[in-house]
């Protein structure tokens, strides 16, 4: 039998975009390009009859945007994997995205190896944020020191492990996760889970294993 290979679904405005990044992905033996849109409202449509593996998003399109559309997809969909791809590296793009939950952030001008990684990665259950991207984001957000064990808990959650599976792998209840979470996010100065993955990778405070 044939691997499994990650279904991927493009969705972008331009036609020529799209025909270079199906080329592009359909020439790896792991990667097969199983649907394109070419707007938000198609996306989330044609997501439902596809079911990709990951999805690779523009982050501006007429209509809905990148992020609108993620939201609209992980709202019917919680567990979709998304990249945004764009040009755009401004810090708000970047956080309308990840707030949206994309799990990765590619800017168009890097290389095809970048896309195949960043696709790779994030089917493997990994965030993909690359660290010109982070360091955008690092800007306005300050950092501080972390105790041992809430670099332990950071370690687990930049593996995008849940509260209750990290409190299973540090041997304490979901609760006391929950507050070394709280701890963590106001040390580094963010209100969310994502950007304290974000702040920790780019500051080297963690490294993806």
């Amino acid at each position: 039998m044939n691997p499994k290979r990650i279904r991927v679904m493009l969705v972008d405005d331009h036609h020529i975009v799209r025909a270079g990044l199906a080329a592009l992905l359909n020439r790896q033996p792991d990667i097969e390009v199983v649907a394109e849109a070419e707007d938000g409202a198609q996306a989330v449509t044609l997501y439902k009859s596809a079911r990709p593996d990951v999805v690779l998003m523009d982050a501006r399109m007429p209509g809905m945007s990148g992020a609108e559309t993620t939201t609209a997809i992980r709202k019917k969909f919680p567990d979709a994997r998304v990249i945004i791809l764009t040009t755009f590296d401004g810090a708000d793009d970047i956080h309308r995205a990840l707030q949206a939950g994309a799990r990765g952030y590619l800017l168009k001008k890097m290389r095809g190896p970048d896309v195949i990684k960043a696709i790779r990665e994030v089917y493997a259950g990994q965030r993909f944020i690359p660290q010109t991207v982070g360091s955008r984001m690092a800007e306005r957000i300050p950092c501080s020191d972390l105790t041992h064990r809430e670099m332990e808990v950071l370690k687990h959650l930049v593996k995008g492990l849940s509260n209750k599976e990290i409190a299973m792998a540090m041997n304490f209840t979901e609760h006391a996760a929950k507050a070394h979470l709280k701890n963590i996010m106001g040390k580094l100065g963010v209100e969310d889970r994502t950007k304290a993955v974000v702040v920790a990778l780019q500051r080297g405070i963690v490294e993806l294993e």
